[in-house]
């Protein structure tokens, strides 16, 4: 440990005077007032981009872990990395959120959280590591640093600001005020006391205690360009002060957990209790091996892909939710709960492992979701998206409220036999097109029984009644020594297009007389 700074010193070196000693901020952010177990989480995404299928995975752990212990969900932006912060995004971020009903409990008492408004908090933090010489302020240059990456390199060290190569760990306060006079601003950097030849042993409320080497590198805290933390920094200050209990976060940032943990403890903090999740993996096209959903590679990484694709976001929780919690799926198809909001999410049964993320059985879990919407839901969630997404075609589907009812009526009055042919909005709207004259594609490959055709249209009558009209197919198949179905099927694919349809007798009541007989007359022509 270095010799602390002075107080004139530490307010030249962060450009003001801290505006909070240390206990001024333990009595602004006091512990919060919850129950015993209730889990106080956070999620913290960077507004650098899209919001990331994996981002929302964290998220719904966090907020699954706080609702069901009646503790408090956060969300923070991380929002100190400037050079890459991406117009909007923060808005992307929100606007995920409240799609997938996590709702988020931003109490202004322990904000603010966007990180960029808390750098008084910080520098205050900062300003009591430089007392006690736990920190220091560093004016090593871009170039100064390369110049020891390749020292480094050449000799076969590892890379990085410590021991040696910490140029300006033990400057004198004479020093730092020259360095100042010249004009520079220093980044200010970690002292750190670590020796890698000794282990830190830390946990891992899912994988338990796991060792690391301890860190020895002086890693920057507070950055020299814009006066804001780093991401470990921040990480530190803002979860003791917004009191936050479990960190969940993906297991990429699991080598840094020795770290953060180092920082708690010369804090004399408690450290949260960690949960690193596994990734969301796919088998790669082109090796055949599993990786990592890429952003670059993959549209399903980009939750925004499942908002325009017209995906129950329900149905993609129920799949998330389902890989963080492998008993769910048994657990509803039991019908021992309705929704992932009534089932106990346990954190030590999180996986540690990458879990594949497979197309098909999402699939399964939205055709369970639609199927089992009543049908004035179905109508209204597919209208939203149409009008919201959708092209001039499907707001067109959407436009006659009462004829898009009829259409998604069909074969849904049986409990006992639910429907499960949709699986997104748009889908929905594709696989009924055709009751839409704009968007009916006739079949000119098939072979019609014409004779059928004209049969039924000579007695055809709109009024009769299920059992009426399969009597007059039953007797135009015995007048030309036809199966039933062949009538039928001629029937089908004249009036849909499609050998393969729901109901035919619901489809021809809710074509109606002038476009039955419109659509097989043409066939005749």
């Amino acid at each position: 440990m270095r010799q602390g700074l002075s107080e004139e010193l530490i307010t030249r070196v962060l450009g003001a005077a801290p505006k909070y000693t240390i206990a001024e901020l333990e009595e602004k952010f006091p512990a919060r007032n919850l129950p015993d177990g209730a889990f106080v989480t956070r999620f913290a995404p960077s507004p650098t981009g899209m919001m990331h299928l994996g981002g929302l995975y964290g998220a719904l752990i966090d907020y699954k872990l706080a609702q069901q212990s009646g503790g408090v969900f956060m969300l923070r932006i991380e929002d100190t990395d400037t050079k890459r912060e991406v117009a909007d995004a923060v808005k992307i971020i929100v606007s995920s959120m409240d799609r997938f009903g996590l709702k988020y409990n931003n109490d202004d008492a322990y904000g603010p959280y966007y990180q960029s408004r808390r750098k008084d908090i910080y520098h205050s933090v900062v300003a009591d590591l430089l007392r006690r010489g736990l920190a220091y302020p560093c004016f090593l240059t871009a170039d100064d640093m390369e110049k020891i990456r390749a020292e480094q390199k050449a000799a076969g060290f590892p890379t990085g600001i410590y021991g040696e190569f910490a140029r300006d760990r033990n400057l004198t306060e004479e020093e730092i005020a020259a360095h100042l006079d010249a004009g520079e601003v220093p980044t200010i950097r970690l002292y750190s006391m670590g020796d890698p030849s000794r282990r830190i042993f830390c946990k891992d409320a899912v994988r338990g205690s796991v060792g690391f080497p301890e860190n020895n590198e002086d890693l920057v805290l507070i950055k020299s360009n814009d006066g804001l933390p780093t991401y470990h920094f921040a990480h530190l200050v803002d979860d003791h002060f917004m009191r936050t209990t479990h960190v969940i976060r993906g297991e990429e940032w699991l080598p840094s957990l020795p770290l953060h943990v180092a920082l708690f403890r010369m804090m004399d903090w408690a450290a949260p209790l960690y949960i690193h999740t596994s990734t969301i993996d796919k088998i790669d096209d082109e090796t055949g091996k599993q990786r990592k959903l890429s952003k670059r590679k993959d549209p399903e990484a980009n939750v925004e892909y499942f908002l325009r694709d017209g995906w129950p976001t329900e149905s993609v929780l129920e799949y998330l939710f389902n890989i963080a919690a492998s008993g769910y799926e048994e657990a509803k198809n039991k019908g021992a709960v309705k929704s992932v909001w009534e089932y106990e999410m346990r954190p030590k049964k999180i996986p540690m492992s990458g879990a594949l993320f497979d197309m098909k059985k999402l699939e399964w879990w939205a055709k369970e979701f639609i199927g089992a919407l009543p049908v004035p839901e179905l109508v209204a969630r597919v209208t939203q998206w149409a009008n919201e997404y959708g092209d001039d075609n499907n707001k067109m589907q959407v436009a006659d409220r009462d004829y898009l009812t009829a259409v998604l009526s069909i074969e849904r009055d049986n409990p006992k036999r639910v429907r499960k042919d949709f699986i997104t909005w748009r889908q929905t709207l594709e696989n009924v097109a055709f009751f839409w004259d704009a968007l009916f594609v006739p079949n000119t490959e098939f072979e019609y029984n014409r004779d059928a055709l004209r049969e039924f249209l000579a007695v055809y009558n709109a009024s009769d009644d299920k059992d009426a009209w399969w009597s007059k197919i039953v007797a135009i198949a015995e007048k030309l020594g036809i199966k039933n179905g062949d009538v039928a099927m001629s029937l089908r694919v004249a009036l849909s297009g499609r050998t393969n349809t729901p109901d035919l007798y619901s489809i021809i009541n809710v074509l109606g007389e002038n476009r039955v007989r419109q659509r097989i007359g043409d066939i005749l022509k």
